[in-house]
């Protein structure tokens, strides 16, 4: 073969291993580029709370728990003062005490003698008014002039309405004593009887939420105020976790729910325990277009959006807790 023929053999042999070689080393690229991972769906364990708070505002007088602390119904969790509350209660009372005997008098009618107790009990509740109202102002003004406190001021207010109020249930005492009382009268008496004592149920309703009790039962996850602290009306004092009631909480882009969906069985791994846990569907919810989507139009596929999706453990797991980790790894 001479030499010319040679290097032509030489360089077919070279373009033949050059272009194996291209297509050897796309193929390459085109696995490594089309070959994907398995993909991971991770969600959290979440579990349901509540929050404790109080209809009326006062001061945060003993926090009877600590965050991590187990309660159960009826334990008391917190004592409130409220000030405010027990003068309202000394009114309904003194209310309630006028009314009865403003029924009672109507039913009984009035003798002579009784018309003239009924009136020295209104001169009585009168001199009282007028001392309270007297000490009302002079507080008032020891106030204005940032010499007294806010709270004696309140005390001396609440003091002079509810010797008020004892003088005009006195008062309303005698002009029935002296008149009489018709068949209407004692009927309007016996209603105002049961406003008053609609009125003190309703107060007592607020001082039963000066003591806060558990609900129900649960972990104590965060308290809010601190021993000595004011709290206005429905200001939460902590959260309390229901631990019995727990589920788990995935994002999932609808291509994945593949082997999702209601009262379906699947499993996830928990990595703090390093264990795998059964989980069985129970919701599943579109999240929207403010959710997370992928948007394929571009190469001419469709939109992929977001789905909600919360099961809950089969069995019990000893030691899970809200915030942990679980993961469901695609097969």
């Amino acid at each position: 073969m001479s030499n010319q023929a040679k290097i032509q053999h030489n360089n077919i042999l070279l373009a033949i291993l050059g272009f194996t070689a291209v297509v050897v080393i796309v193929g390459v690229i085109g696995f490594f580029a089309f070959t994907r991972d398995p993909e991971v769906i991770q969600g959290q364990i979440e579990v349901s709370e509540y929050r404790v708070s109080s209809k009326v505002p006062g001061r945060v007088l003993e926090i009877r728990v600590k965050e991590g602390d187990y309660v159960k119904v009826g334990d008391t969790l917190a004592i409130l003062d409220a000030p405010e509350v027990r003068a309202k209660m000394e009114q309904a009372r003194s209310a309630e005490n006028a009314a009865s005997a403003q029924d009672e008098m109507a039913r009984n009618g009035a003798r002579q003698e009784q018309i003239q107790g009924a009136f020295q009990l209104m001169q009585q509740a009168k001199a009282g008014l007028e001392i309270a109202e007297k000490s009302y102002q002079r507080v008032q003004r020891l106030f204005d002039e940032g010499v007294m406190s806010a709270q004696k001021r309140d005390e001396a207010y609440a003091q002079y309405k509810a010797l008020e109020a004892q003088y005009k249930a006195a008062e309303s005492q005698y002009q029935m004593a002296r008149n009489g009382a018709r068949r209407e009268e004692k009927m309007a008496a016996a209603a105002m009887v049961g406003r008053a004592k609609g009125a003190v149920n309703e107060v007592t309703s607020y001082i039963n939420e000066t003591v806060q009790i558990a609900q129900m039962a649960g972990e104590v996850m965060d308290i809010y105020p601190k021993q000595g602290e004011l709290i206005g009306t429905g200001s939460p004092i902590m959260t309390i976790a229901v631990m019995d009631d727990m589920w788990g909480t995935f994002n999932v882009r609808e291509d994945q729910l593949n082997g999702l969906a209601m009262d379906k069985t699947f499993t996830a791994f928990v990595p703090a325990f390093n264990k795998e846990i059964q989980l069985k569907v129970y919701y599943m919810k579109d999240m929207g277009s403010y959710a997370t989507w992928k948007a394929t139009k571009a190469n001419g596929q469709y939109d992929l959006k977001t789905f909600e999706v919360k099961a809950r453990p089969v069995e019990k797991m000893e030691g899970l807790r809200p915030g942990m980790s679980l993961v469901i790894k695609e097969k």
